[in-house]
């Protein structure tokens, strides 16, 4: 059985919740709407008969607010709550960092990594160069970090990576999601940039402002992606790709499966002894992350890579 910890928790981030259920095979819905979730207390509803993860067991819990720790350790069937985040060394196999504020990723981490224990670090990884070159060189060391959106396991995305021949050759993709670039963002390119194996890019620009963010790639091959992000339209995330022979529109609609996959895969690669994600996709991803903010900060320039 991997033992495993879970750290949240960020303002409107109900992962430590969804995750803990989705391993552990239980959870209280009336709780998780309680504390502001229903959504989540609804998939986690629909999708009771298959929650449960093999082979794992969420047994440590901390936040900063042993209240929220208590609420998740309750709702989720976890048996202790961690009176500090190092607490959780020599007690878990594993650790789920389940917050989405990346300025605090690295600290965060650290403990664990330099403790050699493996880590999946929840989206984006980093948001500057100066953190993303630390995890960069931790990987290098041997360290076992992963760290990804769960779009790059979204059903509606295979499906769409299994018609693309079909499209012909590629000249547009677009992309629409609501919130911020910051923390939504990497669910865009994630999801994209799955599709389409991960090729080089050869500029990126910031071409919106915040709350109504509009981001442009221009991969080295020609193709050009927009990726649009606004604070105040309805939830959604959507993909088109647009190729010479057909065109194929993604509404991205199962967050419960692309969770559990991602989990599995993470349980699984910590079973296996290293992560199942080359670090080099997760890297260019940050990168580009960091090179849109910058350009946005400095009006709009085209960043190349």
């Amino acid at each position: 059985m991997i033992k495993i910890g879970v750290i949240g928790m960020s303002p409107g981030n109900a992962h430590p919740y969804s995750w803990s259920a989705i391993i552990n095979g239980q959870f209280d819905a009336e709780e998780i709407s309680r504390v502001g979730y229903p959504a989540v207390a609804a998939y986690l509803n629909v999708n009771k008969d298959t929650l449960g993860i093999p082979g794992a067991y969420v047994t440590q819990v901390w936040t900063q607010d042993t209240a929220i720790s208590e609420s998740i350790a309750h709702t989720t069937g976890i048996p202790h709550i961690a009176t500090n985040l190092v607490d959780m060394i020599g007690q878990v196999d594993a650790v789920l960092l389940a917050r989405d504020d990346p300025e605090r990723h690295r600290e965060m981490a650290a403990p664990f990594i330099e403790a050699g224990i493996p880590i999946f670090v929840d989206k984006p990884l980093a948001y500057s160069t100066e953190d993303l070159e630390w995890f960069a060189s931790q990987w290098h060391q041997g360290k076992f970090i992963m760290s990804c959106s769960s779009m790059r396991y979204s059903n509606e995305g295979r499906i769409l990576k299994q018609e693309l021949a079909a499209l012909g050759k590629l000249e547009l993709i677009t992309a629409v999601g609501k919130k911020d670039w910051k923390k939504y963002g990497i669910h865009l390119l994630e999801g994209i940039f799955s599709i389409i194996d991960f090729p080089p890019v050869a500029s990126v620009r910031h071409i919106g402002e915040l709350e109504k963010e509009i981001v442009h790639i221009e991969l080295e091959s020609g193709l050009q992606i927009t990726l649009h992000l606004f604070q105040d339209i309805a939830g959604t995330f959507q993909f088109s790709f647009f190729g010479q022979s057909g065109w194929r529109l993604v509404d991205i609609k199962n967050s419960y499966s692309m969770f559990r996959d991602n989990l599995i895969e993470f349980i699984r690669a910590v079973a296996e002894g290293k992560p199942r994600i080359a670090f080099s996709e997760t890297e260019l991803l940050m990168r580009i992350i960091i090179a849109a903010n910058q350009s946005r900060l400095v009006g709009g320039v085209i960043i190349k890579f």
